[in-house]
């Protein structure tokens, strides 16, 4: 697994819950050092050990708080480059919607050797969709439900998204797109803020 997704999972603990709660998380996972490095690759077993882990410490059920990874990762002022990159797949939640199954290429553009999960998103009628996310690691679903619910939000519309479960490596979300311009959306910017 890339270095950027475990590092993004321990920023999500260290600033949500504080470092101590990531230092048990780190002692309970049996790791043999307390930071991932960005850059590196690692084993891909080791992510979904430090994931059980960290549910273990927070005590909470582990789908719960992989989709409140899922929103830190759109929402937090630390994790701001991934939210532009989101917005940039289009103007309105619709839009960003159908730009989900490039997310994989657009990931990859901006750091070359970062594999991202396959996704795809079906449409079943109007506002209806469905998103099939390729899971390398049980839970994922859960991470994009978090994303969908964060960028829905950010867009200002509103959605209901529910997790249908999956099997054979995939897991499945419905979105039922309510309103569009539900409340008023996040401020963003195309160009980046210098200083």
């Amino acid at each position: 697994m890339h270095g950027l997704i475990n590092r993004a999972i321990q920023c999500f603990v260290t600033d949500a819950y504080g470092s101590e709660k990531w230092l048990e998380a780190t002692r309970v996972a049996e790791l043999d050092f307390v930071e991932f490095e960005a850059m590196m690759v690692y084993d891909e077993a080791l992510t979904p050990r430090v994931l059980d882990a960290i549910a273990q410490v927070l005590d909470r059920p582990r789908n719960e708080m992989m989709e409140d990874l899922g929103t830190y990762l759109v929402s937090h002022p630390t994790v701001e480059a991934l939210r532009r990159l989101l917005r940039f797949g289009g103007v309105n939640f619709v839009e960003f919607l159908q730009s989900l199954d490039d997310l994989p290429d657009r990931a990859r553009l901006a750091v070359s050797d970062l594999h991202l999960p396959r996704i795809e998103l079906r449409e079943h009628a109007p506002n209806r969709f469905s998103l099939v996310c390729d899971c390398p690691v049980e839970g994922y679903g859960h991470v994009m439900m978090g994303i969908l619910r964060a960028m829905a939000d950010d867009y200002g519309a509103l959605a209901l998204l529910e997790h249908q479960g999956g099997g054979n490596g995939t897991e499945i979300i419905s979105i039922s797109l309510i309103e569009t311009e539900f409340a008023e959306g996040r401020v963003f910017d195309l160009g980046a803020r210098a200083g």
